[in-house]
């Protein structure tokens, strides 16, 4: 009777002990399902976060590109003037070149006056352009430079190989810019008595 009643308290002890241990698993489960429903919402969180960064940056840049093209518009507009108004001032500037023209076609009859007023128009337009930084390129007595000269024609000569002999069209220069190369004939060595027999040889 004894062995019966020790059985069944040992059986009931094991069910209270497993009763305690499902417990126990159930708790753990419990605190891992609120620990998943937290990093669930932290994530949920996070993401709602980076839309609205998303939406931020892209109305950012959005305003940004409208800021952008006004920008671009008004110095497009502002270039437009200002080509403009260069234009008007340096036509002003052309004007009293233009009476004197107008004076010298007046006085074609006597030659004197009229040589005298090309020469007059000549030295108004050569001081304007000097003005706005026009100025004419050396050659006489230089030797050829390609970024300056074009050589037109070779002439043989007892001089350097390469020394401009002539100029034949004036090239001119703006600040550092080369506006047109100027036109020149070059020397180039003479030949001599051997160079001759050689090229006859050939």
């Amino acid at each position: 009777m004894k062995s019966e009643e020790t059985k069944e308290a040992k059986g009931i002890d094991k069910l209270k002990q497993k009763l305690k241990d499902m417990k126990k698993d159930s708790e753990e489960k419990g605190e891992q399902l609120k620990e998943c429903k937290s990093e669930i919402k932290s994530e949920t969180k996070k993401e709602d976060e980076k839309e609205k960064k998303i939406e931020e940056l892209t109305d950012t840049l959005q305003r940004l590109q409208a800021e952008f093209e006004n920008y671009k518009k008004y110095v497009d507009k502002s270039k437009s003037e200002f080509q403009k108004y260069a234009r008007a001032d340096m036509i002003m500037k052309l004007l009293p070149t233009l009476d004197s023209f107008e004076m010298a076609l007046k006085n074609t009859e006597n030659k004197e006056k009229f040589i005298k007023g090309i020469d007059l128009i000549f030295s108004q337009l050569f001081q304007l352009l000097e003005n706005e930084g026009l100025r004419p390129i050396e050659c006489i007595g230089k030797t050829t430079d390609p970024y300056k000269h074009e050589v037109l024609l070779m002439q043989e000569s007892d001089k350097e190989e390469g020394l401009i002999l002539e100029e034949l069209q004036k090239g001119y220069m703006l600040g550092d810019k080369v506006l047109r190369h100027s036109k020149v004939k070059a020397a180039k060595k003479r030949k001599t008595d051997a160079d001759n027999k050689a090229d006859k040889a050939k």
